[in-house]
């Protein structure tokens, strides 16, 4: 018996396989015309095999063909209903064909279609209109991420009020500026192991409460003196330390691998929306209230965040009471099933190829992000000659272009894994954009002489950048799901590395140098990057469960 004349042997776009095809795509056989091989059959005939599905899935599935018009609803003649879904040259023989009679490609017979359809309703169950617990807890990530960005930028706009007050040179500056990543680095593997033992949920958390309070006591940390304000910075740096490996974690236990570049990206959006706040509110902050201000009021946005995040968010959907068992069984269906990480095979670990281009990539990529997320502002100021309020309105452009680039880089990534691409090759065409994109349009820095002609290279240039979302950012989860928090541990440990000497060597080069030096190492770095991913890393598994 043939499939519905409309069917193809493509996937559905929902799908990210054929086996995943199932009631969704075959209800919209005939509106859609574009369906997995083996769907539009099943919905359509399995109610008239007499060795059908179980009671339970065949009132869903005679529901479904009746909401469709496939099957006669009560009181409706069956010709009537048949006529009005379907031309008649498409009926044929469907309405007299027996159980006996009826084949479907990698199908013995009807009740292995049923079967099929039980085995993928689970999937098409879990996506109702309603709105689904895992978004929840990616809403609640990216507004963590945001508030960590809007904390760590708001020192390079206080930074030019403050060198003032006192009397910092700017090799002083480079070394405030560098004191957060002394303890960014310090917990970045620790964070990475406490929240695959101890649960996303508590590790992020307290990132959040920590990083929080250290802002808040930073301005009274810089008027106690120089070290007092090294110090403030680096315990900010302590919990800021932890969030990416916890969020890592905990996308890894609550997001299905097809909605996995696109959850990243959002999260990691809300970093470039914390730049962009930021940088927006702090000139005016400083102007009307002082650039203490900046400080306290950030502060006191993360803990308002962690009573909201104690109360809506866990770990793992099992521990969700919340979330609907449709959705449950999706999630675990698609992710690998969470173990408690007792000993860190750290020999394995280090012994892979793609885990050090991971940490090799991570370093280029973070050298030159960090320069520029910490010394914008400056540079707007310095070489363009812009005051405080324009540094920062021209230091927002770039994260604006990042946000909206990172989302769509993760929503193209995802469609072409589930049209069949393979991961390996989206992860290494999303990470060499982040590479290349930026090293071009850095290279123009020097050759303009206008703030629009520079904001446009730098808008380029970040925008590019945030393909690593779809790249870089996500392949830990690719290629060891069950050490997702350690890998970005490791590897955010060498890009931190980068933000410690990037930020520091910034301020030493620019005392006896010019930003063209500081753009060529920049450039250089992009480059050894872009080799070192192509050759090294991969898409598929490489730790097995």
């Amino acid at each position: 018996m043939p499939l519905c004349e409309h069917a193809k042997p493509i996937r559905h776009r929902s799908c990210t396989s054929y086996a995943a095809c199932g009631l969704l795509s075959a209800r919209r056989c005939c509106r859609q015309r574009t369906v997995g091989q083996a769907c539009a059959y099943p919905i359509r005939h399995a109610w008239l095999a007499p060795t059908g599905p179980s009671s339970e899935l065949q009132r869903l599935v005679q529901r479904a063909a009746r909401r469709d018009g496939i099957v006669p609803r009560s009181g409706s003649s069956r010709k009537h209903s048949q006529s009005e879904r379907y031309q008649p040259s498409q009926r044929s023989r469907d309405d007299d064909v027996s159980s006996s009679e009826l084949s479907l490609p990698g199908l013995d017979s009807v009740q292995g279609a049923a079967e099929q359809v039980k085995d993928t309703a689970q999937a098409v169950a879990a996506a109702p209109s309603r709105w689904q617990r895992r978004w929840t807890i990616v809403g609640l990530c990216f507004v963590a991420f945001m508030l960590c960005n809007m904390d760590r930028v708001n020192m390079s706009i206080a930074i030019l009020p403050m060198s003032k007050e006192f009397g910092w040179n700017a090799g002083t500056v480079g070394i405030v500026q560098s004191s957060f990543f002394w303890g960014y680095l310090l917990t970045q593997v620790l964070g990475g192991v406490w929240a695959d033992k101890y649960g996303g949920k508590r590790v992020l958390g307290f990132g959040v409460v920590w990083w929080s309070i250290a802002t808040a006591f930073t301005p009274i940390a810089a008027h106690m003196g120089l070290p007092f304000l090294l110090m403030a910075r680096a315990c900010m740096g302590i919990g800021e330390g932890v969030a990416m490996p916890a969020m890592n974690t905990l996308l890894s236990r609550w997001v299905p691998v097809q909605e996995r570049s696109r959850s990243l990206a959002m999260v990691y959006s809300g970093m470039y929306a914390g730049s962009i706040a930021g940088l927006s509110l702090s000139p005016h902050m400083v102007q009307v209230l002082g650039w203490p201000s900046v400080f306290f009021i950030f502060g006191s946005l993360g803990l308002a965040w962690f009573a909201l995040w104690q109360n809506k968010a866990d770990s793992l959907p099992s521990e969700d009471k919340r979330v609907s068992d449709q959705e449950r069984e999706y999630i675990q269906g698609n992710t690998v099933a969470p173990r408690p990480v007792e000993k860190v095979p750290w020999k394995l670990l280090l012994s892979k190829g793609p885990v050090w281009a991971l940490i090799l990539s991570h370093f280029c990529h973070n050298w030159g992000t960090f320069i520029l997320l910490t010394w914008m502002p400056s540079y707007y100021n310095q070489v363009l000659g812009l005051d405080l309020l324009k540094s920062g309105f021209y230091s927002v452009l770039p994260w604006i272009t990042m946000g909206v680039s990172a989302n769509v880089a993760g929503f193209l990534a995802d469609s072409l894994i589930q049209r069949g691409r393979s991961i390996t090759t989206v992860r290494k065409v999303m990470q060499t954009i982040g590479f290349l994109g930026p090293a071009i349009f850095l290279t123009q820095l020097g050759r303009v002489h206008t703030a629009n002609a520079a904001v446009l290279c730098m808008m380029a240039s970040q925008g590019l950048d945030a393909f690593s979302q779809s790249g870089l950012y996500s392949n830990h989860q690719d290629i060891g799901p069950q050490y997702a928090g350690v890998l970005l541990g490791l590897s955010n440990s060498a890009g931190v590395l980068a933000g410690v000497l990037g930020t520091a060597a910034t301020g030493m080069i620019l005392q006896n140098g010019s930003w063209d030096n500081v753009w060529g190492v920049a450039i250089a770095l992009y480059v050894v990057g872009a080799v070192v991913w192509n050759t090294m890393s991969t898409g598929e598994r490489v730790f097995p469960d």
